[in-house]
C-alpha cells in the first residue's frame, strides 16, 4: 500500500519506490526513511495512480524492471520509466533491479533512467547516489530558469529557431510536436520569452500528471462546495495566467469532455469555474505539446478534430537529436562543463575515435539521454580523455534498429529507408525482413499493442500479423 500522501513536516524530498517484493520495499523504506519521504508501490498502474493524487511529483524514483503482470520480463519497468517522465520530466529515475542484463541497462538509460543499479545495493552507497542526483537536479533547476536559448547550430535547429522568432509575436495557439526528451518544454519557454508577453505570467500544466477528475477545476477553477474538498473559491490556470502564456504539455491526455471546454476558450475566450454559471474571460495564449501524433489520435477518435485544427494554427516540430549531428558536440561541450563545475571536477574529453562514435550514435532518448550520459561519464571519468571503448557501455545498441513513426520524425517507411541506407552490405532478404519488422513495430506502437488495429493499419488480417510476429521469415501469406 502507498505511504501517506501529505508532505512531512521536515520537508524531506520524496522518493518513489516501485517494487512488487514487499520485503525489498519495506527494507528500502526503513533504510532511506530518515533522508526521504518514501512512497512505496507494487506495480506500474499503482504508481501512476498514486502520482496523480500528489500535489507535486517526487523528485526521485527507484524502480524495478520486473513488475506485475510480467514480473519475469522488463517490459512493465520500461513502460514505467516512460510514464514517469511523461508525468514529471524532471524526475530522476534509478532502476534498481535484479535483471542486470547489460542490454536491459542500456535500454533503460536510453528511455531516460539516470542510472541502472543492480540488486542488492549497499544502502550507504544508494544514499550517496540519490543525494548527488538531488544536488544536480537542484542546480539544473536554477540554471534552466536563466537559460536564454536553445543550444545548437544544425540546419534542423536553425529552422526551429527561425520559426520561434516568426511565431512568438502572434496571439494564436502553437502546437509543439516532438519525441520524448527532445526539449518541447524549453521550446514553449522560448516562445513566451520571445513574445510581447514575456513580462506576463507563464503557467505550465502537464496533462499526463493530473487525475482526469481534477483537470477541469485545475484549468478553470472552482466555486466553494462544488465538490468534496472544495472548501473555498479557487482560481484556475486560465485565470492565473491572465494575459500571459499557458503551456499544456501532453495535451493528448485530456479527456474528451475537457477538450470541448478548452475549444470554447480558444474560440471566444470564455470559460466557467466548476460549480458556477457566470462566464469568465481569458486572454492567455495557449501553447500545447505532445509526443503523440495527434492526427492519428483524431483518426482513432480520442482527440477532437476541431480542437486539433484550432491548436495547430502554428505547428513547431522539435527535431530529434539524430537529425542534429553537429549539435551533438555542442551539447556535449555545454553539459560536460556544466556538470563538471557542479561536481567540482575537471571535465572529461573524447579522443578522435570516441568523438566519431559520439556523432554516429542516434541518441534515441534525445537530449535527455545525452545529458544523462554526460552526467555518468563525469562521475566515472572526470578529467580523463576517453577512447571509444568507454562510450560503448553507455549506448543502447538496439537504437540502430528501425524506429517507430512519431510526430516530426516521418513515417514508418522513411525510418525503414534510413535504416536501409545504414545497412549496406547486408543480404537483400535480411533487409526486407528488417523493413517488414519496421512496419510491424510502427503499427503496434501506434495502436499501443492492439494487434487487431495494427493489422488494419497494415492492410492484412490478424492471423497473418500473428504469424509474421512469431516467424518474421515466413513469406507469402
Amino acid at each position: 500500500m502507498p505511504m501517506p500522501l501529505q508532505s512531512t513536516p521536515e520537508g524531506r524530498p520524496r522518493l518513489l519506490v516501485v517494487d512488487d517484493d514487499a520485503l525489498i520495499a519495506d527494507t528500502l523504506s526503513f533504510a532511506l526513511g530518515a533522508e526521504f519521504e518514501v512512497l512505496a508501490c507494487e506495480s506500474r498502474l499503482h504508481a501512476i495512480d498514486l502520482l496523480r493524487q500528489l500535489p507535486e511529483a517526487p523528485q526521485l524514483a527507484l524502480v524495478d524492471l520486473g513488475l506485475p503482470p510480467t514480473p519475469h520480463a522488463p517490459d512493465e519497468g520500461f513502460q514505467l520509466i516512460t510514464d514517469l517522465l511523461a508525468h514529471s520530466p524532471r524526475m530522476r529515475i534509478f532502476v534498481l533491479s535484479g535483471q542486470s542484463d547489460a542490454t536491459h541497462a542500456r535500454h533503460a538509460r536510453a528511455l531516460g533512467a539516470a542510472e541502472f543499479i543492480s540488486k542488492p545495493c549497499d544502502p550507504a552507497a544508494l544514499k550517496k547516489i540519490l543525494a548527488r542526483a538531488l544536488a544536480v537536479r537542484d542546480a539544473e533547476l536554477v540554471y534552466t530558469r536563466g537559460a536564454e536559448e536553445l543550444i545548437g547550430q544544425s540546419p534542423a535547429l536553425m529552422k526551429l529557431k527561425s520559426q520561434l522568432a516568426q511565431f512568438a509575436g502572434s496571439p494564436f495557439p502553437v502546437l509543439i510536436e516532438g519525441e520524448s526528451g527532445s526539449g518541447k518544454e524549453l521550446v514553449a519557454q522560448s516562445l513566451h520569452r520571445l513574445s510581447t508577453r514575456a513580462d506576463k505570467p507563464y503557467f505550465a500544466l502537464n496533462c499526463a500528471a493530473i487525475a482526469p477528475t481534477l483537470v477541469e477545476p485545475t484549468l478553470f477553477g472552482h466555486a466553494k462546495g462544488a465538490f468534496t474538498g472544495a472548501l473555498a473559491n479557487k482560481a484556475g490556470y486560465f485565470e492565473d495566467a491572465r494575459d500571459g502564456t499557458l503551456f499544456l504539455d501532453e495535451i493528448g491526455e485530456l479527456p474528451l469532455e475537457i477538450q470541448a471546454k478548452l475549444l470554447r476558450v480558444l474560440e471566444n475566450g470564455e470559460y466557467q469555474r466548476v460549480g458556477e454559471t457566470a462566464s469568465h474571460l481569458s486572454r492567455a495564449r495557449v501553447i500545447a505539446a505532445s509526443n503523440r501524433d495527434l492526427r492519428q489520435e483524431v483518426r482513432k477518435g480520442t482527440f477532437r478534430p476541431d480542437l486539433y485544427h484550432r491548436l495547430s494554427v502554428f505547428t513547431l516540430g522539435v527535431p530529434p537529436l539524430r537529425e542534429m549531428d553537429g549539435d551533438k558536440l555542442l551539447l556535449l561541450e555545454h553539459f560536460r562543463r556544466f556538470y563538471a563545475e557542479q561536481s567540482a571536477v575537471q571535465p572529461f574529453s573524447l579522443d578522435a575515435d570516441a568523438e566519431r562514435r559520439w556523432l554516429a550514435y542516434p541518441f534515441p532518448g534525445n537530449v535527455r539521454e545525452l545529458r544523462n550520459i554526460v552526467i555518468r561519464l563525469t562521475t566515472k571519468h572526470a578529467g580523463r580523455r576517453l577512447p571509444a571503448a568507454d562510450l560503448e557501455p553507455e549506448f543502447d545498441l538496439s537504437s540502430d534498429a528501425p524506429r517507430e513513426s512519431t510526430p516530426g520524425d516521418g513515417d514508418a517507411l522513411e525510418q525503414a529507408l534510413r535504416h536501409l541506407e545504414r545497412s549496406r552490405g547486408i543480404r537483400l532478404d535480411e533487409l526486407l525482413q528488417s523493413l517488414e519488422r519496421g512496419y510491424i513495430e510502427a503499427a503496434l506502437k501506434l495502436t499501443r499493442g492492439n494487434v487487431s488495429q495494427a493489422a488494419k493499419l497494415l492492410g492484412i488480417n490478424r492471423t497473418t500479423l500473428y504469424s509474421r510476429m512469431s516467424n518474421p521469415e515466413e513469406k507469402g501469406k
